[in-house]
């Protein structure tokens, strides 16, 4: 895990995964702090803290993470609200905030954790409160970057729902993402189980590498064009499934 952030940090500002990432999140950010003058937000697996910007506007940000690695990125970034702790134990108080994000942390997750982590972050929703979640979605992805990423399981929109519903938060808005370089994904992923039969995948780190400046225009272009289509139709299909949910009233 600490390869993958200190691979991730060298690549969010301008690999177009985190700029199509950031594409989609920010109009379910907007719909999640609707009517809030200054909204409390938690962002839970905060990992190198780039996102903890990507929040900022909507409010005041927290954000905790459970590697010291990915601390230290956030803290040289200048981020000061922000601790170590475990997604399944959050140290904060019950219905202490308006809004709570988690970023491709559950599919790291072991079952028990998984379930019992969906039900601190609605511990800690104020009521009427929302969450903003994103998942690893389809395990026909799995490859060797989900030996990179410590991947436990890949959703689909069912297995997200049964989540959010077990845990007492009730799912406003979920679609798949990433659509536009599915077939990509796809072929690489499946390519690298064919490379390695009946063998444990090899982390791959060319993936979270920023490409070629062409390709990453291209690509950032297209996940652009998807994020505007993303704000009235939902994608039938992605590598990522993101969510709004809410804690009843």
């Amino acid at each position: 895990m600490d390869r993958l952030l200190e691979l991730t940090s060298l690549a969010e500002q301008s690999h177009f995964w985190f700029r199509g990432f950031r594409g989609f999140m920010r109009p379910l950010l907007a719909r999640a702090t609707a009517g809030l003058a200054r909204a409390r937000i938690l962002d839970c697996g905060c990992g190198t803290g780039t996102n903890l910007a990507m929040l900022d506007p909507y409010g005041e940000v927290f954000g905790f993470d459970l590697t010291w690695r990915g601390l230290q990125f956030a803290h040289e970034r200048g981020r000061r609200r922000i601790a170590q702790a475990s997604i399944d134990a959050i140290p904060f108080a019950s219905n202490s905030f308006d809004l709570v994000t988690s970023f491709d942390v559950f599919q790291t997750l072991p079952d028990p954790v998984e379930r019992e982590a969906a039900r601190e972050l609605a511990r800690i929703l104020k009521p009427g409160g929302a969450a903003v979640l994103n998942f690893a979605a389809l395990e026909i992805l799995r490859g060797g970057h989900s030996v990179l990423a410590e991947e436990v399981r890949r959703y689909n929109p069912a297995q997200v729902r049964r989540l959010l519903d077990g845990a007492g938060l009730q799912v406003e808005r979920l679609t798949f993402a990433f659509a536009t370089i599915f077939p990509l994904m796809l072929a690489a992923r499946v390519g690298h189980r064919w490379r390695r039969p009946g063998g444990e995948a090899e982390a791959e780190e060319w993936e979270i590498k920023v490409p070629a400046a062409p390709v990453n225009g291209a690509l950032t272009l297209a996940l652009g064009a998807e994020a505007l289509a993303l704000r009235v139709l939902p994608m039938p299909f992605g590598s990522s499934i993101i969510c709004l949910a809410r804690k009843p009233r």
